[in-house]
């Protein structure tokens, strides 16, 4: 549409509201439960951000203050149709979805990591993507199984 038709101050300003959409993997939208409930309640904080803008009344200043959390919204929306509630895991014998596991590499440090959807993985606070290559590499695996990862060898040494 021409900027000569609306309120805006040229076709740059126009273009800075328009923010691309986040990035969306192509990989199935597995969750937890909690993981399902964080993803509503981001979109829920991103349609609270989106309506405090309505009371500015700059238009153009609407727009940019509004393009971040319409960007959000559209993301949260598509993960929360996509997503796929995963059960517990019901065994622990074998390395799957949701289970938590604490292996040791090769230079002795013992890490250990749940295992959980994209948008829920937070390695700092101990969650790894069910995507990620350490994850991948560990599903199906059982307590003492070694796996290979680069130059490092991984000791699967508890699973919960």
């Amino acid at each position: 549409m021409s900027v000569a038709f609306v309120k805006e101050e040229s076709a740059e300003t126009a273009a800075e509201t328009l923010l691309p959409d986040r990035p969306i993997s192509p990989h199935p939208n597995l969750v937890t439960e909690a993981g399902l409930k964080a993803i509503e309640a981001e979109l829920q904080k991103a349609r609270q951000a989106y309506d405090a803008t309505s009371g500015i009344e700059d238009v153009n200043e609407r727009r940019r203050q509004a393009a971040g959390p319409l960007r959000d919204l559209r993301y949260f929306a598509a993960r929360l149709h996509s997503a796929q509630v995963m059960p517990a895991p019901a065994t622990t014998v074998t390395v799957g979805f949701g289970s938590t596991v604490t292996f040791s590499r090769d230079d002795g440090r013992v890490q250990t990591y749940r295992i959980v959807g994209e948008d829920e993985a937070d390695p700092k606070s101990g969650t790894i993507s069910h995507v990620s290559p350490v994850a991948r590499l560990l599903f199906g695996k059982a307590v003492g199984d070694v796996v290979s990862m680069g130059e490092q060898e991984l000791e699967i040494t508890a699973i919960s």
